[in-house]
């Protein structure tokens, strides 16, 4: 999942496609103004459509004032509540069917199987912080996992190391044993 954060992508698309749609809206982005920006022929090639989805169909929580316009101060307000709180699963769910998650599908399939996991405050929300300490943990977790198998499988202090051979210079217990009793 990478050490940069995760969100950025969605984040930047996010506040590109406001951008865009706000500059042909200038009395205000509208639910209208959204839709028809969508359906015009001349955006196909330059508007995200999977980030304009994500803004219509989230049009009435992202505008907090309720007064039918996303304003950019409701934009900041979401993008800065999205990196301070997190996103939920349904968020990140929607984000990634419609295109708009900037992650790859590994990615969010991960994090979409992991939340539960990742979330470990319990509030419904994963931040970059918990996917991150998540990743990390699981990281460690493999290795003493692979250690421990290795460990209770690993025969090579007795019987040499499979890889080694006898011009290597490096001797299993017996190897030894036998070395220092051929040579008296």
């Amino acid at each position: 999942m990478g050490n940069s954060n995760l969100f950025t992508g969605i984040y930047a698309g996010l506040t590109n496609t406001y951008a865009q749609l706000a500059a042909q809206n200038p009395n205000g982005l509208t639910l209208e103004g959204i839709s028809e920006a969508r359906n015009d022929i001349q955006n196909n090639l330059t508007l995200n459509q999977s980030f304009a989805s994500y803004l219509q169909t989230n049009f009435n929580n992202i505008d907090k004032d309720g007064d039918g316009i996303i304003s950019s101060e409701d934009m900041t307000n979401l993008t800065n509540m999205m990196s301070a709180q997190g996103l939920t699963k349904a968020e990140l769910t929607q984000l990634y069917a419609s295109g708009a998650s900037g992650l790859s599908t590994d990615t969010i399939n991960n994090i979409l199987e992991h939340f539960d996991d990742m979330d470990t405050n319990h509030d419904g929300r994963i931040t970059q912080a918990e996917i991150s300490a998540y990743t990390v943990n699981s990281a460690r977790q493999e290795k003493v996992d692979e250690y421990a198998h290795k460990a209770a499988t690993d025969m090579s202090v007795f019987y040499g190391s499979d890889s080694s051979s006898s011009d290597s210079g490096t001797y299993s217990m017996l190897s030894y044993r036998y070395k220092t009793s051929s040579n008296s």
